[in-house]
Order: C-alpha cells, then structure tokens, then sequence
C-alpha cells in the first residue's frame, strides 16, 4: 500500500533543506552503497552449506530494557553463510543463555530461556540498584556480538563502552537506583500500530527504500505486533494506556474498528487507556497516488466517531488519581499526512489554559508529533514534528507550568529521550513504533518521588520474529534511527516530587 508512508522514512522524499541533506548524506552514503551492491550481486534466497553442519552466528545483541532490579538482552541466531533476501542470515533454532556478574573475569550467574529459537530474549532478574554488571549472551558456546550504531556512535549493548571492540564483550551495564518513595501508578506509553499497514518502511518508488513485508501466510504484522504489545503491558502490570497516534495506516474504518478490538483487550477505552490521532489517522485522505481500496468507503472523520470523548473532541484532559493526562490531537486539519503537525487555534487556546489553570498538578502530556527531533541518522523535514510557532508556544507554556514532567510523541518511530532549556523539568520522549523494530512500549512507572521510563518489547515468538525481519527497513539502516543512541535514551529514571498522585480505586 503506498499512500501510507512511514513518517520519517517520508522525509526523504520531502525535499529536505540542504544543510540536513548534507549533514545526514555524509553520515548514509557509505552505507547505503554496500547496500546498493548488495541489491545488485544478491540472489534468491541461499541456503549455503555452512562450514559446519553445527555452525550457527549470533548477532544483534542489545540490551533493550535496564531497570533498578532487571534487564532484557535480546540477539538473533542464524546460518553463516546464507540470507533471506533481505540481507538476513536464515534463522538458526537453537538455546540461549546469558552469563553475568559484577567482574568481568567472574560470570558465576546464568539465565536461560525455556525453549530454543532463533529469535532470542532473556531477562536478568533480582539485579541490585547502582551495581555494574558484566555479561555475555551465548548461542551453543558462539558469543552474540553487539548491533553496530557506528552511524550515530551509540552503543546498544551497555551504559558505558566497556567491551566494545571486542568479539563477544563481555559487555557492561549499571542498574539504576529506584525512583524514590512507594509505587503509585504504571502507563504504558506507545504509538504507531498501523493496522491495515502492508508494508513497513516503503518510501514511494525509491529503489534502497523498498520496504519490508510480512512472509507469506502470515497474520498482517500490525496485528501481531499491536495484540503482542497489549498483553506485553498488562503481563508488566501497566494500569493505564497511552496511545499516541497513527493508530490506522490510513483511516479506514474497519482498520480503526480493528485497532479498538485489540485496544479493547486492554481495557475500556475512556477509562483504562486513551487514544490520541496520528497523521495517518487523518480525517479525509484525498485522492491517493494509486487505486487504494484501503481508503474508500470513509466518513469525514471515522477517528474521531470510534474514540472522540463525550463532548465529540479529539483532545481531551482526564484527571487520574491525582495525575493529570492532556491529550492532543496534533493533525487537526485537512492535508496529506506528510506536512507539520497542528493544533487548531481552540486547541491551542484550550492546552494553554488548562495548563495555566492547573500549573502545579503533575501533568503527562501526549499527542503523535513530537515537539522538536533532534540528531536524527536521517534527513529532518517539517513533516517530522509539530509546526515550530506552535512548539514555542507549549514550550513557553511548560516553563510556566511546572506539574508538567513529561511529553510522549510517536511519528518518528524511534526511541529519543530530549530536554530543552526552555522547559528542562520536562522530560520529552520519542517511543519506538509497535508495528516495527524495535517493536514495543515505554512503561511509565511513577513513585511518590520521582518516576522510570523503561522500553519493552512486545512479547511472543511471532512478534520477536517480525521485528527481527522488520529491522532490515532502509536497507538494514533502520536501527540507527530507531533503536537509540544509547540505553538511556530508552531508560531514564527521574527524581521529582509526584506525592500529589494517589493510585485509582480499581
């Protein structure tokens, strides 16, 4: 389907200012002609004999949740030797486990998984807040080596550079210390399902920008990985649901029907988790480049019929247990989807009073575009974030409003933790898509004094085997842009005072 295209993959087709194509061109030519080359020598699907018939490669390794008391590491096993077509070796079944301990020459302490897979995920528990670990994840004895972020001299596997460079690591991490005070209340914050996407990362006719899809046979991707993430929330013990946008990959309404059925599984909408629209959700589509049966058929505005509150808005505020949650709709206009996010002139009247109104309340505050995107892999266009009037003027608004300590976006389908002197109390944070790698949810856990955001992935072997095939969008650049740069761009723990909050009667 190519009237929906993933947002910051559009950028590139946007016509970008110089500067950003410069800058970020710098940074992907290299890459993207190793890839070139690729395309042009690759051959179907080859199932080469591997050197031994035993041998199997571990890679991707990535330590994409760091808690005060946990840790999830996730790798891929696969046949040296062969691809799928896109670039990835053919998946290898067989265990994993994770050795771990707080020397780097004594890793006495082993998790393991429950069955063998190619696509692997194991959780460090009983972990002690502000303890350095050292760890190594090994598939029958071969170390995983780390995905590279060279691109953006990040580091997927650690808090600090300790085993980098190396064949296997080990690798290091430190837990953090617990927000202070008792346990309030925990939010799961996500973004971009797409239901009724078939395509991830299609970008026009682009030759490196492709896209990936599903294999064939398969449930739709944006099921799996949207029905994956709800039970993932709940399994974690979320209490509320924050869905910032893009919803539907289009609008249509059996897309937004189904994305309310799976919702549903959550809770009831209006009570146990709230929905804000996304561009892709917009209102009226127009006319598409090519015959898409996916957009006919549609009302004004089938977002705002299936999950607009009582008074028929939008956008909304809800006070919960003492936590005051503002929703915006930041595509409340007629337009391709492609161009800058905007709030109507009442909205923006209504959000600046509200906050005014309720300055001191601890505020979460959530809507698609985020407010600024900052050190992106990728060109940065209008249409990546909220028009640039409208975001100094919420800015403004926070540094006036001191209850408000965190912004949730979507759209840019990566995981970015940003502050900004105009409002440094507030903590702005980008979520990585549902539907694609990395494939999951930040849950917000918030304590008497203070809070922690942690990244998850949705759980189960059809969703870690989707995001593991999705991460080959942008010709196997994606992670770069998607993943973070670091560990704390995903995980972040805040000290404030929130004893204001109280835990909602069930």
């Amino acid at each position: 389907m190519r009237c929906c295209l993933s947002a910051p993959l559009a950028a590139v087709s946007a016509l970008p200012a110089p500067c950003e194509l410069l800058r970020s061109g710098a940074l992907l030519a290299p890459a993207l002609l190793r890839a070139a080359s690729v395309a042009v020598l690759r051959r179907p699907v080859h199932r080469g004999r591997p050197a031994h018939r035993d041998a199997v490669a571990a890679v991707h390794l990535e330590l994409v949740t760091l808690a005060e008391d946990h840790a999830v590491v996730t790798w891929y096993t696969g046949v040296p030797g062969t691809h799928d077509g896109l670039g990835r070796m053919i998946p290898a079944v067989t265990e994993g486990e994770v050795v771990y301990g707080t020397s780097p020459w004594r890793l006495n302490r082993t998790a393991g998984e429950d069955r063998p897979t190619a696509y692997h995920q194991v959780e460090l528990t009983d972990l002690e807040p502000g303890q350095t670990y050292y760890y190594q994840a090994r598939s029958r004895g071969v170390a995983a080596a780390p995905t590279p972020l060279h691109l953006v001299r990040g580091n997927a596997v650690g808090t600090v550079a300790h085993g980098l460079g190396t064949r296997g690591g080990p690798y290091c991490f430190t837990t953090p210390q617990p927000p202070p005070g008792r346990h309030l209340l925990t939010i799961a914050l996500c973004n971009d399902l797409h239901l009724g996407e078939t395509t991830a990362g299609l970008v026009g006719r682009l030759p490196l920008m492709r896209g990936v899809s599903q294999e064939s046979g398969l449930a739709p991707y944006p099921e799996i990985m949207s029905r994956a993430m709800v039970e993932e929330a709940r399994r974690r013990g979320a209490d509320l649901l924050l869905a910032a946008g893009d919803i539907s990959a289009g609008g249509a309404p059996r897309d937004l029907t189904e994305a309310k059925r799976i919702l549903d599984g959550f809770g009831a909408h209006g009570r146990d988790y709230f929905v804000v629209r996304g561009n892709h959700d917009r209102a009226a589509l127009g006319t598409c480049r090519e015959d898409c049966r996916q957009c006919s058929g549609m009302s004004a505005d089938t977002f705002r019929e299936g999950f607009a509150g009582a008074d028929g808005s939008a956008y909304f505020a809800r006070d919960v247990g003492g936590l005051r949650i503002v929703g915006l709709d930041t595509y409340e206009k007629h337009g391709t989807g492609a161009d800058a996010g905007g709030l109507g002139g009442e909205q923006l009247s209504w959000f600046r009073r509200q906050l005014k109104e309720h300055k001191e309340q601890p505020t979460v505050v959530f809507g698609h575009h985020p407010l600024t995107v900052r050190d992106s892999v990728f060109p940065v266009t209008a249409g990546q974030r909220l028009r640039r009037d409208q975001a100094r003027t919420i800015l403004e608004a926070y540094g006036a409003a001191p209850g408000v300590f965190l912004h949730h976006a979507g759209h840019t389908h990566r995981n970015k933790r940003t502050l900004l002197p105009q409002a440094p109390h507030v903590t702005l944070q980008e979520v990585g898509a549902v539907k694609e790698y990395p494939g999951g949810f930040c849950l917000l856990r918030i304590h008497a004094g203070g809070y922690a955001l942690n990244f998850y992935r949705a759980g189960g072997a059809a969703a870690r085997a989707w995001t593991e095939r999705s991460r080959w969008v942008a010709a196997g650049l994606w992670p770069h842009h998607a993943l973070g740069r670091s560990v704390a761009d995903r995980n972040a723990v805040v000290v404030r005072d929130l004893s204001g909050i109280r835990r909602p009667t069930p």
